[in-house]
């Protein structure tokens, strides 16, 4: 992608502008699952379904290694353009072993919970590292960006199509958790992520989430699809 290109992208809103390469999937994360709405990466995180209700998945991934970057800023959007430009630079050479690589997918933003609209908020954004590098990723030459580790954990999550905006993931973040207050669910209220699968140009069957980790044992409340084994 051009840096013209990705300039005009900066101008579109929040995870429009994740600039992901039209490639075959592969997987980072356990081999024996899938995402069937990723479909533009050529690596991809992977996940166990556990169980589904009619609000929210329940889902296990294994350990993962992302590089991340932080932006404060006063909007989410406005936060996530300035760490998605350090991050891409970083996938594009910007790294001290001068590696270039492609986008992986999703892209994920933490967003806290409690934000003030008169006090900017730090949002991080995460790119995952692709399978080669997942032991030993490239050095990075901006401090800015360091690397972070995902860990073996269960998350619920909220799916929904269209563009991922401000308003339209924190409205699926305020149904989701209240979904998980009225089946009785534990999770962790500090944050929540926002992810995007989808390239700017990919104009119909978009695929966005929201995560809330889980505290203690996962709930998948009392009327839900139980999966058989090896079910994803």
């Amino acid at each position: 992608m051009s840096v013209c290109l990705l300039r005009r992208l900066m101008g579109v809103p929040l995870l429009c502008l994740l600039c992901l390469e039209s490639l075959a999937v592969s997987s980072v994360g356990p081999s024996n699952s899938s995402s069937s709405f990723c479909s533009e990466s050529r690596e991809c995180l992977q996940f166990d379904l556990v169980c589904r209700t009619e609000q929210y998945e329940v889902r296990h991934y294994s350990a993962t290694r992302w590089v991340s970057t932080d932006a404060e800023a006063y909007f989410l959007g406005v936060g996530a353009a300035m760490a998605f430009r350090r991050l891409y630079h970083y996938i594009s050479g910007a790294n001290e072993e001068g590696v270039r690589f492609e986008m992986t997918a999703p892209v994920l933003v933490e967003v806290p919970e409690e934000v003030k609209m008169w006090e900017p908020a730090i949002y991080t954004l995460s790119f995952l590292l692709p399978s080669a590098y997942q032991e030993r990723p490239p050095t990075p030459t901006n401090d800015k960006l360091y690397f972070s580790d995902m860990p073996d954990m269960d998350v619920y999550v909220r799916s929904y199509g269209g563009w991922m905006l401000s308003i339209t993931s924190r409205v699926h973040a305020h149904l989701l958790s209240r979904a998980l207050l009225r089946a009785h669910a534990h999770f962790n209220h500090t944050h929540h992520y926002a992810l995007g699968y989808d390239s700017p140009l990919k104009l119909l069957n978009r695929h966005n989430e929201v995560w809330y980790v889980v505290e203690g044992d996962p709930v998948c409340g009392e009327e839900h699809t139980p999966l058989p084994t090896g079910t994803h």
